[in-house]
């Protein structure tokens, strides 16, 4: 099967309408409102339900979701030492997930101080869907992004090749 064959094209090779083209993204990328349902679970509980998710937009990456801190649960969310740079939000700080029997290193990130332009992203989390029990869409069950260091959240409204996967690290 090639990267472009799949969910987001049809038996002839053309890509569906109702499809989003990861390649169509921006650089830099756009933050995008988001009014669909997002669940998230972890250690058998439901971690986190919101219909007010921020939809992070990259050139070859399915969307990240950042999902309001306040809809997180209560002591879900653990402050560890670990910080990254993006050249674009500025620097991100790291949570621990804590849920039931359940403790995920670093699985969440925030941009306590974005930069201008993603001030959006202000009280705002964002986490490794491969990392959960489930992560699921207006119901669909998310896919993650391949990688260890990518935050995608792959579900029939996007289409690829997505950035990611082994070979892909210089596109």
């Amino acid at each position: 099967m090639s990267a472009y064959e799949g969910h987001d094209h049809d038996q002839h090779g053309t890509r569906r309408p109702d499809v989003e083209d990861v390649w169509s993204y921006p650089r830099p990328p756009a933050v995008v409102p988001s009014s669909e349902t997002v669940v998230v679970e972890l250690g058998g509980l439901e971690v986190v339900r919101t219909t007010s998710a921020l939809r992070v937009l990259e050139t070859s990456h399915p969307p990240t979701y950042y999902l309001p801190i306040a809809d997180v649960r209560d002591g879900v969310l653990r402050p560890v030492a670990r910080r990254t740079w993006c050249e674009y939000k500025g620097e991100a700080a790291y949570f621990d997930l804590v849920a039931g029997d359940r403790v995920v290193p670093a699985g969440a990130w925030t941009y306590p101080t974005p930069t201008r332009g993603y001030e959006v992203l202000l009280d705002h989390v964002a986490l490794y869907p491969a990392q959960m029990d489930r992560c699921t869409v207006d119901g669909e069950v998310v896919q993650a992004q391949d990688g260890d260091f990518y935050g995608g959240w792959i579900t029939s409204r996007v289409g690829g090749p997505f950035k990611g996967a082994p070979g892909t690290l210089h596109w």
